[in-house]
């Protein structure tokens, strides 16, 4: 017995050298990772800006037939004329998008990211690329019709996103008052939230007014937009607070398209309206 356990002993000595190195390897692996985004000279260098992004977030960011389009989509072919970097889309679940930014595993949130006061002590934004408010949404015929009968009844929204915020708000607004919403349920993307308003699982969803206007173009025969249940404010693209080099690059292209008419073009043919009033700066 005693002679195997040293024979043991002697074989997990002889690994441990390669186990260690394997570690170390695996350590660095994960920490390049981490942090494949930087400065714009680290970009240029890499020979693109690593963004992340969304796929199915109607109509900024979505696929039509296997290819990426919408509002955001078109800005950045114009952001990649303008500043001649490519721009290569991580896609994945909003709830991922952020704290990849924040990691350093993005350059960019390039999504039609709300700008909050609390966000920003994170995250620097672009020039806004819209103006947005929380609404909610009913199924067609709900006698859901102000904010107010929202009490007692079950709400959705997207997990992480500016609208939950303003969701939860309301809710507080609401039981300062009196009675609040029954439940606020979670989803990791708005088209199960409306399937699940659809099928009578929730009462009503959150969304911005932009979005939920794109809704009732696919979908008017089912769902109407109702009210709103926070405050105007604005989307933008955000990068890590202090990556200021990445922010002025795509924030001048930006800004040109502004100026040439470009934006409020796109504006019209994806968002229904121009956003002609929007501060330059929002952060």
């Amino acid at each position: 017995m005693t002679t195997l356990l040293q024979t043991l002993q002697r074989r997990l000595r002889a690994r441990a050298p390669l186990l260690t190195l394997a570690m170390a390897l695996t350590a660095t692996l994960a920490h390049s990772t981490l942090t494949q985004a930087g400065t714009l000279d680290e970009a240029k260098s890499r020979g693109y800006l690593l963004v992340a992004t969304e796929d199915d977030y109607r109509p900024f960011e979505f696929m039509d037939e296997g290819k990426p389009t919408g509002y955001d989509n078109e800005l950045l072919a114009l952001v990649e004329k303008s500043t001649g970097l490519k721009i290569r889309q991580q896609v994945l679940p909003w709830a991922g998008i952020l704290p990849g930014v924040t990691t350093g595993k993005y350059d960019m949130a390039l999504s039609a990211v709300l700008v909050t006061q609390a966000r920003k002590a994170t995250f620097d934004f672009t020039s806004p690329t819209a103006e947005v408010t929380t609404y909610f949404a009913t199924k067609k015929g709900s006698p859901i019709l102000k904010p107010e009968d929202l009490i007692g009844k079950t709400v959705g929204a997207e997990t992480g996103s500016a609208m939950l915020t303003d969701l939860k708000d309301f809710d507080a607004r609401l039981k300062a008052k009196g009675p609040g919403l029954k439940e606020i349920v979670e989803y990791h993307g708005y088209p199960e939230a409306y399937q699940d308003l659809g099928n009578g699982r929730l009462d009503a969803v959150a969304n911005t007014d932009m979005s939920l206007q794109d809704l009732i173009k696919q979908r008017g025969d089912m769902f109407v937009i109702a009210q709103p249940i926070g405050a105007p404010t604005y989307l933008a693209w955000a990068v890590a607070k202090g990556n200021s080099s990445v922010l002025k690059a795509v924030d001048a292209a930006l800004l040109d398209a502004r100026r040439s008419g470009e934006m409020s073009r796109l504006q019209t043919k994806w968002l229904g309206k121009s956003h002609d009033d929007m501060p330059l700066d929002v952060n």
